[in-house]
């Protein structure tokens, strides 16, 4: 035996150009799935907190969310009037106005590459904020070493 004829046949792939035989869909929950993670990253949200549904626009996808966006502590941004609030306001993104019109063509973006879909809009309503997660000090004032109220009588 040669070794031409001991060597694993080539494998030749499809022109660039060539149609593959087949069908590709992509089903309503794995596309819900995606729109809802595309905007609980823009947003700063729960999965499970953006509601989402499509519609027909001439031939393309619309898509319309309803959600929550987190924002910065509203009460540590009204305590310090000073360029440090300044700061950590602009580090969130900006005002809510301006983030959810970032998070529109993010998500448009993000849905139509990874599910192929065309996408001709998304339409936004925000629903609720959501502020970040305080610390166990702050949110429970009483000292656990402290003794409990007696009730006189």
């Amino acid at each position: 035996m040669t070794e031409a004829t001991t060597q694993a046949p080539a494998v030749i792939p499809a022109a660039s150009n060539e149609a593959l035989a087949g069908h590709n869909r992509i089903s309503t929950a794995a596309l819900n799935s995606v729109a809802q993670a595309a905007a609980a990253e823009s947003f700063g949200v729960q999965v499970n907190e953006v509601r989402v549904s499509f519609s027909d626009a001439a031939g393309r996808l619309a898509i319309s969310l309803a959600t929550p966006i987190a924002v910065p502590s509203l009460t540590a941004l009204a305590v310090a009037h000073d360029e440090a609030a300044a700061a950590r306001l602009a580090e969130s993104g900006g005002s809510i106005w301006l983030r959810t019109i970032a998070a529109k063509k993010d998500v448009l973006d993000k849905v139509g590459y990874l599910t192929g879909s065309d996408v001709a809009r998304v339409d936004i309503r925000i629903t609720g904020v959501r502020l970040p997660q305080q610390s166990r000090a702050y949110e429970n004032p009483v000292q656990p070493d402290a003794a409990p109220a007696r009730r006189v009588q």
